[in-house]
């Protein structure tokens, strides 16, 4: 059913991006948030058109943004035709029905968009069921006056899942569905909790890190698999496992979904059994894409996220990918770069205060394959310190074999 109404937008949907930070918020994050923002809604398919910010102390609890700002916006979506207003904070029901009521257009707040991307990458039954439950979950308060609404659009972004019928029946009935698909879910993890059980012999290793890092690259490069890695965000949904096997050392490697700031909790719920590949894993590779501006800030997301989920206290292995787009744009006390260090060498970057403060990190391109020898080796002598140590006098000899999940 996603596929189908995603497919009834014969034409491209345009949007505007509102944010409403903080006063005291810097102009250049709320800018980089909206990039993200901007981002999330091209992987969904949309053209965003224009953006607006309001700096209040906190929200109008009405409508989100205040009177004055609602009437520019409101002109606007009328004068250029806009079929959707996307917010980047979550609303409550009675915003999201005022803003329809004002503004006449599909009112989209972030959870509403990273599901959406969900519904869109999600592959497998699995990762299906995970997905529509927690769009039911979702729209279950949001039912009242919600199907007037969605009378009037065609489909696209926001549109992917339960569908109009389904938002029409009372709120019983998609109570029902959810225990359904709990239930489905249910059924699904015990079956991945019994091949997870049988390879509990081998060491696991999972790749984490924010979304769009590289880590599905990485796992086509270690593995020689074939991934699907795109420059989107959320390019992966399901877990995927590969068993490999180096210098006579078996491991599981496994790719799990990116992390992303404000991850919508009910995701993190209906996507227990993709987190259990993390929570079971005996060491984390970390992933951080050292191009981007706010890394540190993804590295803090990714960080919480694992004490949400209770793996914060594993061995973890931290990479910085795309050091073939970095550049040292500013010189600080805390490296020893001088100025005109446009594109640093590895000995450079190891001096930095990201190797001092993250030891051991390693630096690689995983798209130009640069020390990827450095990070295999590296992943190698963790896994076999593991592995000895659970097998001291047991190396066993066996086929480079891989596994999907």
């Amino acid at each position: 059913m996603a596929k189908k109404l995603y497919e009834t937008a014969k034409e491209q949907e345009t949007a505007i991006l509102v944010a409403v930070p903080t006063k005291i918020q810097p102009d250049e994050k709320t800018n980089e948030y909206l990039d993200e923002l901007a981002f999330l809604t091209e992987t969904v398919g949309a053209a965003t058109v224009k953006r607006f910010v309001q700096k209040l102390d906190k929200p109008d609890i009405r409508t989100y943004v205040g009177k004055g700002k609602l009437d520019e916006i409101k002109t606007f979506v009328k004068h250029f035709n806009i079929d959707m207003v996307i917010f980047d904070d979550d609303l409550t029901p009675s915003q999201v029905r005022n803003l329809e009521r004002e503004l006449e257009v599909k009112i989209v707040d972030r959870s509403l968009l990273i599901l959406d991307i969900f519904a869109l990458r999600a592959k497998t039954a699995q990762a299906r069921t995970q997905v529509e439950m927690a769009q039911y979950q979702y729209f279950l308060p949001r039912l009242t006056n919600l199907w007037t609404h969605l009378s009037r659009q065609k489909g696209g972004v926001g549109m992917r899942g339960p569908g109009e019928t389904e938002i029409e029946t009372d709120r019983r009935i998609v109570r029902d569905k959810i225990a359904l698909l709990r239930d489905k879910l249910e059924k699904l993890d015990k079956q991945n909790f019994q091949q997870r059980k049988a390879r509990t012999e081998m060491v696991r290793v999972a790749l984490v890190g924010y979304t769009n890092v590289g880590k599905s690259t990485i796992m086509n490069l270690l593995s020689k698999s074939e991934v699907f890695a795109e420059n989107k965000l959320f390019a992966t949904v399901d877990a995927t496992v590969r068993k490999m096997v180096i210098d006579n050392i078996p491991f599981l490697l496994s790719d799990t979904v990116g992390f992303i700031r404000k991850l919508p909790t009910r995701l993190i719920e209906s996507f227990k059994s993709t987190l259990d590949e993390i929570r079971e894993a005996d060491l984390l590779v970390h992933v951080v894409d050292i191009s981007h501006p706010s890394f540190e800030e993804h590295i803090e997301v990714v960080n919480d996220t694992l004490k949400d989920i209770q793996s914060a206290d594993k061995p973890v292995m931290l990479v910085f990918n795309k050091i073939d787009q970095y550049r040292m744009q500013e010189v600080d006390d805390l490296n020893d770069m001088g100025e005109g260090a446009d594109k640093p060498t590895l000995e450079e970057l190891k001096a930095t205060y990201m190797a001092k403060i993250h030891a051991p990190a390693i630096f690689i391109s995983a798209v130009e394959k640069t020390n990827i020898d450095l990070l295999r080796a590296e992943l190698i002598k963790r896994v076999a310190a593991i592995h000895f140590e659970r097998y001291p006098n047991n190396v066993p000899q066996v086929s480079n074999e891989q596994y999907n999940d």
